[in-house]
């Protein structure tokens, strides 16, 4: 998934447009749809990543990474889903800083990698 497909998606969950995302975050209008074909300006990227409560390197799929070698690409991108949905990263009504956040998404993509890896393993034994 690319950087603008990702930031479509967290748009569509939060049912708003590019568009409304660009004039809200104060980026030029039309700039996210022009990310698949151009990089974007790192304060622009750090924008939409605060907005969502994601990291820069989510955004850019670099948190991913880790995956084990048997990942498919749709495992990967439930694990994606499933952390969107599951974590608002919020403690105590609190927002958790960057390095927390990045220590709780690693603790909960390996408690994912390892059900997706026994789910994997009990549909071979049948």
């Amino acid at each position: 998934m690319d950087l603008k497909s990702r930031i479509q998606g967290l748009a569509n969950e939060k049912h708003i447009t590019l568009a409304e995302l660009e004039r809200i975050t104060g980026i030029s209008n039309g700039q996210i749809r022009r990310w698949d074909k151009s990089s974007p300006k790192a304060d622009n990227l750090k924008k939409v990543a605060d907005y969502f409560g994601v990291t820069t390197d989510y955004l850019l799929g670099r948190e991913t990474q880790n995956s084990p070698d048997w990942a498919t690409e749709d495992d990967k991108i439930d694990l994606d889903k499933w952390l969107q949905s599951n974590v608002p990263m919020v403690f105590q009504g609190m927002d958790m800083d960057d390095e927390t956040k990045i220590k709780v998404r690693a603790f909960l993509e390996g408690v994912f990698w390892e059900d997706k890896q026994k789910h994997r393993n009990d549909d071979n034994k049948k």
